[in-house]
């Protein structure tokens, strides 16, 4: 513009200043046809000081009124604004249309901070957790609606309290050790806390928290999330009341006095177990009914409660008639007169049942066993008062005895803590061996099914036959973790094996396993989610164990039954009332003991009960299965009998159940 305006005016001769005399009338016009520097400036667009410059350096001249002031002629001017008019035109849009898009934009960006803002109070307003925040002493300056739902009090109510102002009895220490890790760590997640709402409800909340801070990382406050988890919390100490405890009489069971126990050996304070074990309880059960079995236990739990709060003690129920009183504390004496009193008051106890028939002359066996002095470990404990308990029952029943350390009591004591050790530890690491041997039609050849046999380690790495420690297994409550060992193993390798021929898979189950009513509803779901067709499956019950457990076998044929399985009745012949009690029994297999197949080429009384057996099985629509044959007469004989199906070495030996991941571990350990 500079060049433009040099080129385009030359500076402007003065015009000659009026004579002396002059109207007004002329200084008016030269008004009219000029302009001042303000005027000039505001429309030309430059600053009064560089039109000065430009009248000092001739490059737009100036004209002087008489009293000295500038002026600038209207049509220079007026001709330099049409001349530029159209460049200032041009940068005054292109200034203002891009203020109206600066504004424009942060219009927008200022909206969408509204619209986030609104958004996020939204969401944290309506949040069923709690949102919180508190200053550097840990009092609330914020809280969303959530805070009536767990505090019973509105947000404004709460600002300047904090969480601990509401905490429970009980929960102080824990808050203590929350707050100090807290301000260790910087922040805290899941912090399970008991509160007392301002309606006096109890409430488990859980906690999320951190601590924020300024520039200089001094604390400025804490921030973070509730929730209201007594729903949660309430239903995990009910699922462990439950797996603590006996379902009939509510009384902790086994596991809880394992616990217990282990607690007391390891501040190595003398103490006492004390095992009440029922007299003739199975006979109660079969005389009365099982409801009358339920009925005596629901009753003697009473009066041993009794007892057991006047001896500062806790009682037990660990098996169907034993019960268990540990005695914290106390010493030889005092467990010999807790266990008296306890004899005695099972001995006054009488039971009317339903049926207006009175129960008495109710005794038990008690053993007792003081740590750490007969066991400074659960199972050692355990063993000497399973020893003694057997030791009240071999000297007569209906009696108190404590553990004695004889030589023979004491080699079965240690060799039931032995194997207690050697199970326990097999159930830890996965030794278990599975081991196999079919069931073969005698006419064909044809394996029927392959039944599964347990084996662990024993004290010289050799495996063990389940006969040696069953027994171990079933009194110190290791059989249902057994068996449900096995049967998983055996279902995952039916499961991996889909091209091996569809032939069955029978596995022998434990007493205490198809009676515990929890054990068996796992089992049912095991099944149903393995992927394993339930037709695939025979489920054995020992003889004994079945007339033991009438009503308990009955129920589990009959839970089992509609998933397709089938069952047999293991060493059928060793009862005394096999034949009576066979019709309570929806079996498909009678599996005869091997004590009757092994000598049956000189017993004539066991070729008879062969034969009566085949033919009460034929009319029962039942297969008999004789196990124990190891050589071609005995086979001949069972055939002659009329019997079909046969298991024993001369068929095909036992042999190791060759599993997938089974198989990599025991080639590894080979090569060890």
């Amino acid at each position: 513009m500079k060049k433009h305006l040099s080129a385009g005016s030359a500076r402007l001769p003065a015009k000659p200043s009026s004579p002396p005399g002059e109207t007004g009338i002329e200084a008016m016009s030269d008004q009219e046809h000029s302009y001042t520097v303000e005027q000039t400036s505001q429309l030309l667009g430059i600053s009064a000081q560089k039109l000065r410059r430009w009248d000092e350096q001739g490059i737009l001249g100036a004209q002087r009124t008489a009293g000295g002031h500038r002026r600038y002629p209207k049509e220079v001017i007026d001709r330099l604004i049409l001349a530029n008019g159209g460049a200032i035109a041009e940068k005054t849009t292109r200034e203002l249309a891009s203020i109206k898009k600066t504004l424009a934009e942060k219009r927008r960006i200022i909206q969408l901070l509204i619209e986030s803002e609104g958004r996020y109070r939204d969401l944290v307003e309506t949040s069923h957790d709690l949102i919180w925040q508190t200053d550097g002493e840990g009092r609330f300056t914020y809280l969303n609606a959530a805070a009536h739902e767990i505090f019973g009090l509105a947000p404004r109510d709460l600002i300047g309290r904090c969480f601990f102002s509401f905490e429970a009895n009980g929960a102080h220490v824990p808050n203590r050790r929350f707050l100090s890790m807290l301000h260790r760590n910087g922040e805290v997640q899941n912090h399970v806390t008991h509160l007392s709402t301002a309606r006096g409800e109890d409430r488990w909340i859980g906690i999320n928290a951190r601590i924020t801070r300024d520039d200089n990382g001094e604390m400025l406050g804490i921030r973070g999330t509730a929730r209201d988890v007594t729903e949660q919390h309430l239903a995990i100490r009910r699922a462990e009341h439950v797996a603590l405890h006996d379902a009939l009489t509510d009384l902790p069971n086994r596991g809880a006095l394992q616990r217990q126990v282990e607690a007391a050996l390891l501040t190595s304070q003398p103490g006492a177990i004390v095992m009440i074990d029922m007299d003739h309880f199975k006979r109660i059960n079969t005389v009365f009914g099982h409801g009358a079995g339920d009925q005596l236990v629901l009753g003697l739990s009473g009066v041993l409660r009794r007892v057991t709060r006047d001896r500062k003690g806790e009682l037990f129920r660990v098996g169907e008639d034993q019960f268990v009183l540990h005695l914290p504390e106390a010493r030889r004496e005092d467990a010999l007169a807790a266990a008296a009193i306890v004899l005695d008051a099972v001995q006054n106890y009488r039971l009317e049942t339903a049926h207006n028939r009175v129960v008495s002359s109710i005794t038990a066996s008690i053993g007792v066993a003081l740590h750490p002095l007969h066991g400074d470990d659960w199972a050692t404990l355990l063993a000497a008062m399973d020893t003694a308990t057997h030791q009240a029952k071999d000297q007569g029943r209906n009696r108190v005895t404590l553990f004695n350390q004889a030589s023979g009591a004491l080699r079965n004591s240690h060799r039931r803590s032995q194997w207690s050790r050697l199970i326990s530890a097999a159930l830890e690491h996965d030794e278990i061996a599975l081991y196999v041997q079919p069931a073969m039609q005698i006419r064909t050849g044809v394996p029927v099914h392959n039944e599964i046999f347990m084996r662990i380690r024993d004290d010289r790495g050799a495996w063990a036959e389940a006969r040696q420690f069953m027994s171990t297994a079933e009194s110190m409550g290791y059989a249902p973790a057994l068996d449900q060992r096995v049967l998983c193993r055996m279902l995952t390798h039916i499961h991996d094996h889909p091209n091996l021929p569809r032939q069955r898979y029978s596995v022998n189950l434990a007493a205490s396993s198809i009676s515990d009513s929890s054990w068996v509803r796992e089992l049912v779901e095991i099944v149903q989610t393995s992927g394993v067709s339930g037709e695939r499956l025979v489920f054995e019950v020992s003889e004994k164990a079945a007339m033991e457990n009438i009503d308990a076998t009955a129920a589990f044929i009959d839970q089992l039954r509609p998933l397709g399985a089938r069952f047999a009745l293991d060493d059928f012949g060793t009862g005394f009332s096999s034949f009576y009690y066979l019709k309570r029994f929806e079996v498909d297999y009678l599996k005869i003991h091997r004590s009757f197949t092994q000598d049956l080429q000189d017993n004539a009384e066991s070729r008879v009960f062969i034969k009566a057996v085949n033919g009460l099985a034929r009319d029962l629509k039942r297969q008999v299965v004789a196990k124990g044959v190891e050589n071609a007469e005995t086979l001949k004989l069972l055939k002659d009998a009329g019997t079909l199906y046969a298991q024993g070495k001369f068929l095909q030996p036992v042999a190791r159940l060759v599993e997938g991941a089974a198989a990599t571990r025991k080639r590894n350990s080979e090569r060890a």
